[in-house]
């Protein structure tokens, strides 16, 4: 029988630090803990791929917390189902004592912990839910405040339009331009277009 140890942040800016000291208080050795660094939403991912693979009857999976495992209802039951039932690993989640499929193995104990799973996994998705949601909700109220998202807009010198006039009469070339205003060449070439729209409309008789 062997232990493994399964981490998940969200981003690869997130720590890890709490879950690993929780795993290391386990006794888990660092080359058995399988850690990932993307989102919940499902279960693509290379360390849990790799953390199946590894698992054979007998052995023991730990988990910090539900939600570690993922945050998609349908699928958090249905990994547990192989977990559990085909791969026949006990799992033991520390944040909730009755998800420790060592203690129960009764049918009442069993029940508990299949009513316990899925009410878990079913506030660990609506986190999700609630997540998206009010980062949709902040970007709204951001953009609504003038904030922009995106590559931040490159403000030309005042003397682009002469610069343009120099660079169709030919007495300057494209490459000092591109130094001049520091943008790269598709940009430039942009705000060429842009500039010579505007010029048009400047020029077209009301």
């Amino acid at each position: 029988m062997k232990t493994y140890g399964y981490i998940r942040v969200s981003a690869t800016d997130q720590n890890e630090d709490r879950q690993l000291i929780a795993m290391n208080e386990c006794g888990i050795p660092p080359k058995d803990i399988f850690i990932d660094k993307q989102s919940g939403k499902d279960f693509e991912r290379p360390a849990y791929k790799s953390l199946i693979k590894r698992l054979k009857s007998g052995d023991l999976l730990y988990i910090k917390s539900i939600d570690r495992l993922g945050r998609n209802y349908e699928e958090i039951q249905n990994q547990w189902r192989i977990i559990t039932k085909e791969k026949r690993v006990d799992v033991v989640i520390l944040d909730m004592p009755l998800l420790d499929t060592r203690v129960h193995k009764n049918l009442m104990g069993t029940f508990i912990a299949d009513v316990v799973l899925q009410l878990l996994s079913f506030v660990a998705q609506n986190e999700r839910e609630n997540i998206r949601k009010r980062q949709a909700e902040g970007i709204k109220a951001a953009k609504l405040r003038g904030v922009r998202f995106g590559r931040p807009i490159k403000e030309l010198p005042e003397n682009f339009g002469e610069l343009v006039q120099k660079w169709e009469r030919r007495d300057i070339r494209t490459s000092e331009i591109l130094k001049i205003c520091k943008v790269s060449r598709s940009t430039l070439y942009a705000k060429l277009r842009e500039y010579k729209i505007l010029e048009e409309k400047q020029n077209c008789p009301k």
